[in-house]
């Protein structure tokens, strides 16, 4: 339950972070409230998987790493933002890390 919880809080942290970039500065209000509501939804989901015994460490980094990667990833593909080689080897790291943290972690 508590991985669901934490793919729920990376779900709504990513559109967040996707309406932040469309609110353009909060300058549309209905964009600005998806951030809010999407921020303080992906905190408290969050929250509850760390009460449900993850260890932080590993759920922070899962949670960043997971939706840093899929924003690059939505920004690519949907926001014309460049997706270089470099890049490419950036997510690739960032998952990489993540496996590593998950596979040495208690569970």
């Amino acid at each position: 339950m508590a991985w669901l919880l934490l793919a729920l809080a990376i779900t709504a942290e990513v559109l967040a972070t996707t309406a932040l970039k469309l609110s353009n500065g909060f300058a549309h209000l209905g964009w600005s409230a998806v951030v809010t509501v999407g921020y303080v939804t992906s905190f408290l989901l969050l929250g509850q998987a760390l009460k449900l015994r993850l260890e932080v460490g590993t759920a922070y980094a899962v949670w960043a790493g997971v939706g840093t990667a899929a924003i690059a990833l939505i920004g690519a593909a949907f926001m014309g933002e460049s997706l270089t080689p470099v890049k490419i080897g950036g997510i690739l790291l960032i998952i990489g890390g993540v496996v590593v943290l998950n596979l040495t972690g208690a569970h």
